[in-house]
């Protein structure tokens, strides 16, 4: 734990398990009521009539020392008893019929937040306002802000016959990434309802001391922050105080399918290639240590670049790596302004 923490306003660009991480990490270095993360909803879901919004849970139930560790999403000290009962009714599931699907797992503690953010969905609160109160129940003083109040859907197009549908068809993230374990090919993304998304946390965005975009898929976790009316240019205008780190080490991704969709959708999976998607708004990449070899490169492309570890094993490796981070994004800062 750091004895003076700081305070500055730093807003945090996240995804889900990777992001939770560096946030956990800032939680112990900066103060918890001056950082804002701003979460990724691409990917929500509707499953058995819940909203669900997997990105925005992981990141509070990382914060509040509730995640389980092992598998980095959902509750720790889970039970699956509703998920086991579930079984009886899929086999007398009607064909075309979607009810009772059990490709999704949700924990038996879990479903309690599913049920509150549904029900307040329904007596019409927006999904900030009830973030908000989620976070409050978790006794969290960081500012948790989903991306936008309205619905973004992220969907795949596959790119041959699979077992998910035939090549130029579309399905829900969700399914490509939970139900077919990411193991298809694809050949597009896209953000249904993007062009009427309205992004939430705009003005802290423009007046933060210090941006982040944390370690999570560019593609589909951040991809939707940013192609939201305003991100971007909001960014670039602040281009020196944005501080990246790279989900890509030794040109594979820590966790999830940023690896595979790099790859296939045109992109150099590298700290490199993360580099070239991130330059026009952020002035920092911080890259781990094994992709050292890569700093004159990057740095070719007008980006600074920070080697450090960012393999975030434990609190005391992500706490440095986000002293780093902040500092990072500070030092660059007032050289830009000199």
């Amino acid at each position: 734990m750091i004895a003076n923490k700081s305070s500055l306003s730093i807003v945090v660009l996240a995804g889900g398990v990777g992001a939770a991480r560096f946030l956990r990490g800032l939680a112990l270095v900066n103060e918890a009521k001056t950082t804002t993360a701003l979460v990724n909803t691409g990917d929500d879901t509707v499953l058995h009539g819940l909203n669900i919004s997997p990105d925005i849970d992981t990141v509070i139930y990382t914060l509040a020392n509730a995640i389980d560790g092992e598998r980095g999403w959902g509750l720790s000290n889970e039970s699956w008893r509703a998920m086991d009962a579930l079984k009886r009714y899929a086999k007398v599931r009607p064909a075309g019929s979607v009810a009772a699907p059990d490709w999704f797992n949700l924990g038996d503690q879990d479903l309690a937040t599913h049920f509150y953010r549904t029900s307040r969905r329904a007596e019409g609160a927006d999904a900030w306002q009830i973030t908000r109160e989620i976070a409050s129940a978790w006794s969290l003083e960081q500012q948790i802000v989903p991306m936008t109040n309205q619905d973004v859907a992220t969907v795949v197009e596959l790119a041959q016959d699979c077992p998910a549908g035939k090549a130029g068809e579309e399905i829900s993230f969700q399914e490509y990434f939970v139900k077919h374990k990411h193991q298809i090919a694809i050949r597009s993304v896209r953000f249904v309802g993007i062009e009427n998304a309205k992004p939430n946390a705009l003005d802290q965005l423009a007046d933060a001391d210090v941006i982040v975009i944390a370690p999570s898929n560019p593609i589909v976790s951040i991809g939707p922050i940013r192609a939201m009316p305003r991100v971007d240019e909001t960014l670039t205008k602040v281009r020196s105080k944005v501080v990246a780190i790279s989900p890509i080490v030794g040109g594979h991704a820590i966790k999830g399918p940023a690896e595979r969709m790099l790859n296939e959708l045109g992109h150099e999976s590298s700290a490199l290639g993360v580099a070239r998607m991130y330059a026009s708004i952020a002035a920092t990449l911080i890259i781990d240590n094994v992709d050292a070899h890569l700093k004159p490169a990057i740095e070719s492309l007008g980006v600074n670049c920070v080697v450090t570890n960012t393999i975030m094993s434990s609190p005391e490796v992500s706490s440095a790596l986000a002293q780093t981070t902040i500092s990072s994004a500070v030092n660059n800062s007032k050289a830009a302004n000199k």
